[in-house]
């Protein structure tokens, strides 16, 4: 596990007392708290180097190796084959339609494609996209513990299929797919695989190479750095999409998707991200790249955020009036990410009473609003979401529950 005392002491807000009570920042499922060293290299950048791109002078050389360097340092935390993979854009969602408005132009009548009712609605309604072109949206339900019925996506993939979009993990309810499976299944009808990993790269081991998705999408500021959206594309994927840009815009990967000038101070912290991951790693080789100890430190990260998760579900199964979603906490693996209701409390109230304890958690649906649905909590005010990361400490996750289970009854009428 990190070094937590470590870690924590590189994140400023964490120090943060609100109406007494230190907070405790378990909201990272909606985005991390940011180091030290992220905010330096954007504060950084902008003292020193903002310029645009592609000029003689230095600032703007230096804003060109800001912007390799952030591909790098990405290729590097996603294992893949090299810089040219990555691109950029404004977020997770804006990137995931342009690549839908691409993939639309060589969509026609009949064509299929396929997502599921478990995803967030980024990898869903994008997709809607190829439907005006005359494609047809199949839909693979989840099982009542929050699992996608694989039967029912394997019976789904065929002939007609053209591209299938899937979440590498649950962002509403932690659940982590078998997209090994998936991939071998789209590989046999030669159909697209789109992955949304926002919510796995902050939490485990992520290997683009072996998975082999045709475009895999990230956000930085899920795992310590700025509002970021990140695009892997299979090498020569990106090439032969008729993507929109303008006419002098490089049409090669990795720009060929990218848009306008793009955020160039936060790509400075994106790297800065990607070193601050690295350094979490227990003692690695002095002779260790950057791969190496990325992949030491997410799996140290896994197994730590693992064993507040365990005490996290298994403290809330013992509360009388709190029911937990999603898969049950086992030998799979599984995201960090618990989200549970209490009989009687709306899901607003309890976020609103935690965060008066200085306990900072999620309500809602998350935008993932169909498995809310599938759930049967859309009406009733959908879920009550907390997530662990490398700065979270078990007196944290003890404070969650100690609130949880001092929450009033609701008065008989």
């Amino acid at each position: 596990m990190p070094d937590l005392s470590r870690c924590r002491s590189q994140f400023p807000s964490l120090g943060r007392v609100v109406g007494g009570h230190p907070v405790a920042y378990l909201d990272g499922p909606g985005g991390t708290q940011v180091p030290a060293s992220v905010i330096a290299a954007v504060d950084g950048y902008y003292q020193t180097s903002n310029a645009n791109a592609h000029g003689f002078f230095a600032a703007s050389v230096e804003t060109d190796a800001v912007v390799t360097g952030a591909r790098a340092a990405m290729a590097a935390l996603l294992g893949a084959p090299g810089p040219a993979t990555i691109s950029f854009g404004q977020n997770m969602t804006t990137l995931a339609f342009s690549l839908a408005h691409a993939l639309a132009r060589g969509i026609g009548p009949g064509d299929e494609v396929v997502v599921t009712d478990l995803d967030h609605d980024a990898n869903v309604t994008p997709w809607r996209v190829l439907a005006e072109r005359g494609a047809v949206l199949r839909h693979v339900p989840v099982h009542p513990d929050a699992t996608l019925d694989m039967e029912a996506l394997r019976a789904l993939v065929g002939g007609r299929t053209r591209l299938v979009a899937v979440g590498y993990a649950s962002n509403a309810v932690g659940t982590v797919n078998d997209l090994a499976s998936i991939r071998a299944w789209t590989r046999e009808v030669g159909a697209l695989l789109v992955v949304d990993a926002v919510h796995w790269v902050p939490h485990g081991v992520v290997d683009v190479t072996t998975l082999d998705p045709d475009f895999l999408l990230c956000s930085a500021y899920k795992f310590f750095g700025p509002h970021v959206g990140v695009l892997y594309a299979r090498p020569g994927a990106l090439d032969a999409l008729p993507t929109d840009r303008l006419r002098p815009q490089r049409a090669a990967a990795p720009e060929r998707v990218e848009t306008g000038t793009l955020n160039h101070a936060a790509l400075a912290g994106v790297t800065a991200a990607v070193e601050f991951i690295a350094g979490l790693a227990p003692a690695a080789p002095p002779d260790a790249g950057l791969r190496e100890r990325l992949v030491a430190a997410m799996t140290a990260v896994y197994h730590g955020e693992r064993r507040l998760l365990e005490r996290l579900w298994h403290g809330l199964g013992e509360l009388p009036r709190v029911r937990r979603y999603g898969p049950e906490v086992g030998a799979l693996a599984r995201a960090p990410t618990v989200s549970f209701t209490v009989d009687g409390v709306h899901p607003d109230e309890v976020a609103a009473r935690l965060a008066a304890a200085g306990i900072s958690v999620w309500s809602g649906d998350f935008y993932a609003v169909t498995i809310v649905e599938r759930l049967g909590l859309a009406a009733s005010g959908g879920l009550v979401r907390a997530g662990m990361a490398p700065y979270t400490t078990e007196e944290e996750v003890d404070r969650l529950l100690a609130a949880v289970a001092a929450l009033p009854a609701p008065v008989a009428r």
